[in-house]
């Protein structure tokens, strides 16, 4: 029996991990990328330390149009799985609140040992080198045939892992959509996500520069679309922080359908709104010396309280010993349910991932096989799923390179 040949287009995480497991089922494996080298992208995960995975996995941690599609995949090669092909390939990890880096704290670690494996495996890695055309011919063989700037590819399966369009300098220009629409597949329209959010006011031109704990909720003709809680950060365009990107992915969607996204911000999370009152009169009490503009002194940052006092109406230089219950009131309301109108997300320029891709509907999750195509396989970003920041895109795309590598070359 002839060694069936695969050719995976995209070099990146996803493709990099299918085109080692199908070299291990002993396919003659071309691996194509249109950059310079492999796996730019990894390089700037996790701030430079490659967050790969999270022992924490589950539904909750995944997006899709096919909220149950996501862990379908993830159970056929979950974390241990992952670990075992890293710590097989020499790499030792170390964690942090479940959180999973490479011990050196470097992301090249893992880009390093992906090529080195590569290598070991033969796989034929060619960069600077576009897909410019795939067509199938399907008969009692199906053989893909990819025109490239740098000559024609030929293959028994095709293995489509260019990412999406989010981060486009590291080389993710949303080329793949354009083929996998040539291969007969609808693609959900791509959006970022893990992003940040343009708010309308003015007033965030004098909140540049905070970070603060809060609470993120967004709101969509009177439903709620998510909410989380962590450290925001307040920006001169709007908001920012790992807890607005993990509900940007909302508000991009809800935005792009025309309808109007409000974002609640609750910058004393720990506490309910009455606790809170109470704690702004027994403050009152014991700082009823200071003038407003200190009242908050000790507790919330200076510019978010001139800010604070000036949405209620209070002058920043009453005595606090006058402020009225009403004004306690209104303060209580804008520390702790503090309004804004979402106006944009960030471009792909700034977003992690994106949201929308290739329909799941139209992939089988055992095997990342077309349900359009035989022979043709997804891997990774493609797909209309987008994980929350913690390592979820990584394992996503580890899961789905080994099952789409896996099969494409048996």
């Amino acid at each position: 029996m002839s060694q069936k040949r695969v050719i995976v287009i995209g070099a990146g995480a996803s493709g990099m991990t299918a085109a080692v497991f199908a070299a291990r089922q002993g396919a003659d494996v071309t691996l194509i990328e249109h950059g310079k080298r492999a796996g730019k992208k990894i390089l700037s995960t996790g701030n430079g330390r490659c967050n790969f995975s999270n022992r924490y996995m589950d539904a909750s941690c995944y997006r899709s149009e096919v909220p149950d599609f996501p862990m379908k995949v993830i159970s056929r090669f979950p974390l241990e799985m992952t670990l075992d092909f890293f710590r097989d390939m020499g790499a030792v990890f170390r964690e942090r609140d479940g959180y999973l880096y490479p011990y050196s704290g470097q992301a090249s670690a893992v880009l390093d040992i992906l090529c080195s494996e590569m290598e070991r495996e033969k796989v034929k890695l060619i960069t600077e080198c576009e897909t410019e055309h795939i067509a199938d011919r399907n008969g009692s063989l199906c053989e893909y045939r990819v025109e490239t700037s740098r000559g024609v590819f030929l293959g028994d399966s095709l293995i489509i892992a260019t990412g999406g369009k989010a981060a486009p300098a590291t080389g993710s220009d949303g080329s793949g959509y354009r083929l996998a629409k040539q291969m007969g597949h609808h693609i959900i329209k791509p959006l970022p996500a893990l992003v940040q959010l343009r708010c309308r006011e003015r007033f965030f031109s004098r909140l540049a520069g905070i970070r603060t704990e809060a609470s993120v909720t967004l709101y969509s003709c009177g439903q709620i679309l998510a909410r989380d809680q962590g450290e925001v950060q307040l920006t001169d365009y709007g908001i920012s922080g790992i807890p607005v990107f993990q509900v940007s992915r909302f508000a991009a969607r809800e935005l792009d359908r025309g309808n109007a996204v409000e974002a609640i911000l609750d910058f004393y999370p720990v506490a309910g709104f009455d606790e809170t009152e109470k704690m702004l009169h027994s403050r009152k009490m014991l700082c009823s010396n200071r003038t407003a503009e200190n009242f908050l002194t000790g507790w919330l940052h200076k510019k978010l309280t001139s800010v604070l006092l000036r949405e209620a109406n209070i002058r920043p230089d009453v005595p606090v010993k006058e402020l009225r219950d009403t004004d306690i009131h209104r303060l209580t309301a804008l520390i702790k349910e503090f309004s804004t109108e979402v106006t944009a997300v960030n471009s792909f320029d700034q977003a992690q991932t994106c949201s929308g891709g290739v329909d799941v509907r139209e992939i089988d999750p055992e095997t990342m096989q077309s349900r359009k195509k035989r022979g043709l396989y997804f891997a990774g970003e493609i797909m209309d799923v987008d994980g929350i920041c913690g390592g979820y895109n990584l394992q996503w795309a580890w899961s789905t390179g080994a099952i789409a590598g896996t099969h494409a070359a048996l």
